[in-house]
């Protein structure tokens, strides 16, 4: 079991992740909002938005203006998805910080999601990491349907390690490893981290988990005890694959940051802002939703003993 990680770093996807998919249109002015309540918290890393064509996500079309307005924080790492080579010249042009490129592990998501193979995929983003090294920025590549495809099953461990080996060669910093639909289960979670670790020293993991299936927070402390300190989060739990039925979405930041913070591990993140921020979240997103941790309260959350007690036993 892992014992020397005492501090971990969420990176907050919601405001991509999350919004990309939801029906209702979030205005550019409410986003900016979301994103700067969320900077106060005090996480690692914020995933803004996605410089995707406005006619693929148009959820998202305001990114460059949503880029350019939020308030940023000093020590936040503010970052984009960046699809291909224009996608790279918007978010360069806004100042991103850092970019989040995303191909599948498994062909025939890669197939569905993203409209080319694997081989294509691995090409445009070597493209996208040589233009982002010659611009000072640096990337990390989320691979997809790691533990798992929905249309071709369980994906063979050596083609993760095959497409993360050669993109950490082409000048990823970074590699995220992902549970894009849920499938994952403890066991696997650690023993593939553990392979990807030992294949790819000194590059950071991060693991991005669903809750689909009800595993994340386990799958969470999975990798955790393998040694991964990164992860993926969304507050509420916004977001999910079109390519998932019924599928839930990202783990809720705040149960991770409560689990976390329970067994002594930092995160940084100040658990009351954020549970502030997801109370409004049904109206930022026009439909309502509610997490377990937010109807509950934290586990110290005391209550007042009911009154027939003092009448029965006098004062405590």
């Amino acid at each position: 079991m892992n014992t020397g990680a005492s501090r971990i770093e969420i990176n907050e996807v919601g405001p991509r992740d999350g919004l990309q998919i939801e029906k209702a249109f979030v205005p550019t002015d409410e986003k900016v909002a979301f994103v700067d309540a969320l900077s106060a918290c005090g996480y690692a890393r914020i995933e803004v938005t996605s410089f995707t064509s406005p006619k693929a996500i148009p959820a998202l079309a305001d990114a460059q203006e949503v880029m350019r307005r939020i308030q940023r924080r000093p020590g936040v790492i503010y970052t984009a998805l960046v699809p291909n080579i224009r996608g790279l010249e918007r978010a360069l042009e806004v100042g991103t910080d850092e970019l989040n490129l995303v191909m599948s592990s498994s062909e025939t998501h890669n197939r569905a999601n993203l409209r080319m193979t694997r081989d294509q995929s691995l090409a445009e983003l070597v493209n996208i990491l040589q233009a982002a090294q010659a611009a000072g920025v640096p990337c990390n590549v989320s691979l997809s349907t790691v533990f798992g495809c929905p249309f071709d099953g369980d994906v063979p461990v050596d083609d993760v390690l095959r497409l993360a080996s050669r993109l950490v060669e082409a000048g990823a910093a970074g590699i995220t490893l992902c549970d894009t639909t849920g499938m994952a289960y403890p066991t696997q979670v650690a023993g593939l981290c553990q392979q990807v670790a030992r294949a790819l020293p000194g590059i950071p993991l991060t693991a991005h988990l669903h809750n689909t299936r009800g595993m994340a927070l386990a799958n969470a402390i999975a990798a955790w005890q393998t040694g991964v300190v990164r992860f993926d989060a969304a507050a509420g739990g916004l977001g999910g694959c079109p390519y998932a039925p019924g599928a839930s979405g990202n783990v809720n930041t705040e149960e991770l940051v409560h689990m976390f913070e329970c067994m002594d591990i930092h995160t940084g993140v100040d658990l009351q802002a954020l549970l502030a921020i997801v109370r409004g979240l049904p109206q930022l997103v026009q439909r309502e939703f509610s997490t377990p941790l937010l109807a509950a309260g934290h586990r110290l959350a005391t209550h007042a003993p009911p009154a027939w007690l003092a009448e029965r036993f006098g004062p405590a």
